[in-house]
């Protein structure tokens, strides 16, 4: 069975931190990947908001999830403080891949938990439709 491989780049635009909550635990004893998906979903709304935006109003229009895919490395637990670098790349006409890497530090080692990438569509959530990449997007390096 083909298992997913995402490449990561060199550079991220942005980094933040965020704990992992006792309710992100599963009964595995470790972080499920629904909270994964909760955790990266945080780390692009602090993404969005450092570039003054959101997910309804992504430089002048919207933005919705095509597509995920996560890739496990380590198990995440309570406690562990996620090290989580975001950035854009892949930009088309209507969309852009949104690329997640989220480390931990334990013992003054870093190694990273999880990979992850979203595709995102510029969306108009009035008409319904899917719109082009705003320009200022574009010319903010995004």
């Amino acid at each position: 069975m083909a298992r997913i491989k995402l490449e990561m780049p060199q550079t991220f635009l942005f980094q933040t931190a965020i704990p992992v909550r006792i309710t992100d635990i599963n009964y595995g004893g470790h972080a499920g990947n629904d909270s994964i998906l909760s955790i990266i979903h945080e780390a692009r709304m602090q993404f969005l908001k450092h570039w003054g935006c959101d997910e309804k109003n992504f430089f002048g229009t919207g933005l919705i999830m095509n597509d995920v895919a996560i890739q496990f490395k380590k198990e995440v637990f309570y406690g562990d403080i996620l090290e989580v670098s975001v950035t854009i790349q892949d930009i088309e006409k209507a969309g852009f891949d949104i690329i997640y890497k989220l480390n931990i530090t334990k013992a003054d080692r870093t190694e990273t938990a999880v990979i992850a990438k979203t595709g995102m569509v510029c969306f108009d959530y009035n008409t319904k439709k899917i719109t082009a990449v705003p320009q200022e997007a574009k010319k903010k390096g995004l």
